[in-house]
């Protein structure tokens, strides 16, 4: 069972002002796999906080998915806390999303996304509509067990995976 943590980023959800419907949708598509949620918290587009509440996500979780805070606009700063609190990327995955994402709308290629593993935890910021958190995340879907299992210390041949 792989157990998740789910982190969105948006001022006005944190000041209850607006209700989190990416959170809700990761659950939703997290479901496919086999996996638990083991924390949900909505916090501000603060880079400080980002990092804190990333730090110790990781220590109970094994996949860590954001949401929101990937573009461009000043306090969109998910990614420069994720860089920041990884120990490695993984490109591959967000030159991925951004690839599938590319063919709905251009405006794919300006998200900031990034992908990366602290410990033995995968995190990936996901953008924060939940349309585009669907259609990125259906991407990853196929490779995330897999990528779990290899954190964790599986000597299993990728050439003989499905």
């Amino acid at each position: 069972m792989i157990k998740v943590a789910i982190l969105t980023l948006s001022d006005k959800g944190a000041k209850g002002e607006r209700d989190d419907t990416s959170g809700p949708a990761i659950e939703k598509i997290i479901k496919k796999i086999n996996a638990t949620i083991v924390s949900y918290e909505v916090i501000p587009d603060n880079k400080s906080k980002i990092k804190r509440k990333l730090i110790s996500m990781c220590k109970k979780a094994d996949l860590l998915l954001t949401t929101g805070g990937t573009g461009v606009s000043p306090r969109d700063v998910t990614p420069d806390a994720t860089r920041e609190v990884i120990d490695y990327e993984i490109p591959g995955m967000a030159e991925a999303m951004r690839a599938e994402g590319m063919k709905k709308t251009p405006f794919a290629m300006i998200s900031r996304a990034v992908t990366g593993v602290k410990g033995k935890t995968l995190i990936i910021n996901l953008p924060g509509s939940p349309q585009a958190v669907k259609e990125n995340l259906s991407v990853l879907l196929p490779v995330l067990s897999h990528t779990i299992e290899k954190l964790h210390g599986s000597t299993e041949d990728c050439a003989g995976c499905k």
